[in-house]
This record gives structure tokens, C-alpha cells and sequence, in this order.
């Protein structure tokens, strides 16, 4: 691991199908499903089965053999890794076929749910809608999870189709979240996404301060699996990650506020590598235990990780940058504290270094300052 300081900043698709008749005309609406952040390094075959627990090896080496299924429009093996970004063509037949079990099904919300969630549209337009996602609100569903965003998403329909989504944030993690909003945009913005195009700024409380101002984290982080489940750990064999982050404010010793800015998307990369630096997200049990909670103050009883800004290309030209407000909880804990949240305001620069981490761990030049288009700005709070 390394922690180093930072300087004060002076394709058209071929197909091969062999089950048309079984999969119908739907086979040619199909559409590609990005890999998400908690899904990097999954090998294929295992991505598809957390998905699509129904569908038999058998199906799916059949789809892979003969191309149905593929990984940014080329042809895969069942072994293959995916990386955080990349598109899977899954062809209607798979649906069609995962009969082994009840399919998982989401509650819909109600018309207060839906109403709440459609107040949390910060920036709306003919092709995307970015919103301030809750905290405590599951992105996707799980075994146990029958309320998620995903089963939501109906609500946000507006005057066109249903929303896609084209990332993720962690369930206890609050902040801006990008839907697209027709197929074409979703591929733009997915393709950005993957390609490091894409500059997220998160805030976080911490217990403690980190000895350097500002600096960045490169540390490796590879799955584990145990009694407390799926989570990432330090491991100089596992997949690059790479944190630049910043001291915004200090509370003595007690606890600090961190600009986050993430050059890889790896599962659960800030909040581990926030333990690294010996300085947990507060309430984050899971990366810090005990340590991560302040006995007796009445606070930090959930994860102070807010994604606070994200600037993207925008399908439909220039760029677009749009930040959320603090939620609940965390303003409470500014206030508690004494951090002045105009220390933070349009800092997304401050922390951004002079190179991006690419998918295959390689690091590659940021587009220089002068060659950005204007940056448009959507912002509440």
C-alpha cells in the first residue's frame, strides 16, 4: 500500500442466434446491463447466476457458444471477469428461462414513497434524471430485500419510459444517483463510466484525522467471504484501488470531514480504504467496529458516506455537474461538530489529481482543463 502526499493543486453489435423462435421478436428490444460497482472482478457465469439464480449452466454455456451473450458487444467464456462498467447483452430467453425458483419480486411503493422519491429529482431532462438517493434505500434487490430503487423506478417514469439505471451506491450511502432515461443514453453514459470519464466527489465524517492534509491512497482490495458476509479487504494480489482525499475540517482528534474523490470503483473502496488510513467512516460498523461509532454523543448510528457531486458527459452534449444536499443525519452531525459546510462548496477540483485509473489498472492522462466543455451546474443545497 502506498499513501502518498498530494502537491496543494497551484460498436455495432454482431449476433449470432440460435433460439430466435424460442426468444421472439423481444430478442432484437434487448438491451445491454452495465456491471456494477459490487459486481467488479465477478466471473461471468457466477454474475449470472446472482442475477438470474434460475437459469441452468447448461443455458447458459449454450448463449455463450453461440454469442448470444456478450461482454461490450464481443463474445465471452463462463470464466471471464467482468470489470465495473462493461455492458452484457442477456437475451430475453434468459428471462424467459429462469423458472427454477419464484421470481424476486419488488413492493411497489406507495403513493407517498413515490411521491418523496420524486421530490428527490435534483435535474431532469430528455435524457437523464439525477436524483439525491436516501440513505438506507437499496439500489437493486437481493434475497432479502423486496424495497429497492430498481422496484421504484415506475415513479420516475414522468412523461417517457421507465428510467435505467447506469450505476450504483452502496444501500447506507446517500447522494447523487444517475438514471438514463432511453437505451442510447444509458450506453453513452455506461461507456463513460468504464472509460473514467466520469468525476465523483464524496464527503464523509470520520473517526479521527488522517496525519496528511490531503494525499492518495493506492491500495488493492480484494474480496472476502465470511460470517458477516461479502466484503473487501487490503490485499496486494487483489484489483488496484486508488482514493485521493482531502481534510476539509478537523474536530481535534475526535473526528474529521474528508473529501473523497475515487479514481477506481471498487466495492466498498472508500469505506475501506478510509479504514486503512486508520480513520473509519463514521458508523460504519462493517470497516471499523467498534471504532467507528462515538460512545455516548447520540450520533453516527448510520454511515456518514454522502456522494455528494458527480460530473459526467451528458448524452446530449458538454458536461453537467450536479450536487445534493446533506441529508438529515449528517447535517446534524456538521452541526454537532461545528464543520461549515462552505468549506466544501465546488471542491471537486481540489481533490482531483493529474491521472485517472483505467479498468485494467493503468493510470492514463486527464483531459486537460482547457479541453472541458462548459460545465453546467444543477444543484440543491
Amino acid at each position: 500500500m502506498s499513501i502518498e502526499p498530494l502537491p496543494p493543486r497551484a460498436e455495432d453489435e454482431t449476433i449470432d442466434i440460435e433460439d430466435v423462435a424460442a426468444a421472439g421478436d423481444a430478442d432484437a428490444r434487448s438491451e445491454p446491463i452495465a456491471v456494477a460497482d459490487d459486481e467488479d472482478g465477478l466471473r461471468l457465469d457466477r454474475w449470472f447466476k446472482r442475477r438470474w439464480p434460475g437459469v441452468a449452466h447448461g443455458l447458459l454455456e449454450r448463449l455463450l457458444r453461440t454469442g448470444q451473450v456478450r461482454v461490450d458487444g464481443r463474445r465471452a467464456k463462463a470464466g471471464e471477469r467482468l470489470e465495473v462498467g462493461q455492458c452484457v447483452r442477456v437475451p430475453p430467453i434468459v428471462h424467459a428461462s429462469a423458472t427454477d425458483r419464484p421470481p424476486r419480486r419488488s413492493r411497489p411503493p406507495d403513493a407517498g414513497e413515490a411521491a418523496d422519491l420524486r421530490a428527490r429529482v435534483l435535474h431532469r431532462d430528455g435524457h437523464i434524471i439525477v436524483i439525491d438517493k436516501p440513505a438506507g434505500l437499496a439500489v437493486q434487490g437481493g434475497s432479502k430485500t423486496d424495497r429497492h430503487l430498481d422496484g421504484m423506478l415506475d415513479a420516475l417514469a414522468f412523461d417517457g419510459d421507465r428510467p435505467r439505471l447506469v450505476h450504483r451506491l452502496d444501500k447506507d450511502t446517500s447522494g447523487v444517483l444517475l438514471l438514463a432515461r432511453s437505451a442510447n443514453a444509458a450506453a453513452l453514459l455506461t461507456r463513460a463510466f468504464r472509460d473514467g470519464r466520469v468525476d465523483k466527489l464524496y464527503w464523509a465524517v470520520v473517526i479521527g484525522a488522517p496525519a496528511l492534509q490531503q494525499g492518495r491512497i493506492d491500495q488493492p482490495l480484494a474480496k472476502r467471504f465470511g460470517v458477516a458476509g461479502e466484503r473487501v479487504g487490503a490485499d496486494e494480489a487483489g484489483l488496484r484501488a486508488v482514493t485521493e482525499y482531502r481534510v476539509v475540517e478537523r474536530a481535534g482528534r475526535r473526528a474529521a470531514w474528508l473529501a473523497l474523490h475515487p479514481l477506481t470503483g471498487r466495492t466498498h473502496q472508500l469505506r475501506a480504504h478510509c479504514a486503512v488510513l486508520g480513520t473509519p467512516i463514521l458508523g460504519d460498523g462493517k470497516y471499523g467496529g467498534a471504532a467507528a461509532f462515538l460512545e455516548g454523543e447520540g450520533i453516527g448510528e448510520r454511515l456518514h458516506l454522502h456522494a455528494r457531486t458527480l460530473r459526467f458527459p451528458h448524452p446530449g452534449g458538454g458536461e453537467l455537474q450536479v450536487t445534493a444536499p446533506l441529508p438529515k443525519h449528517l447535517r446534524a452531525t456538521f452541526h454537532f461538530f461545528g464543520f461549515s459546510e462552505r468549506l466544501g462548496r465546488d471542491m471537486l477540483d481540489d481533490v482531483r489529481g493529474d491521472q485517472r485509473v483505467t479498468n485494467a489498472g493503468q493510470t492514463a492522462p486527464l483531459r486537460s482543463s482547457a479541453a472541458r466543455p462548459p460545465v453546467r451546474r444543477s444543484r440543491r443545497g
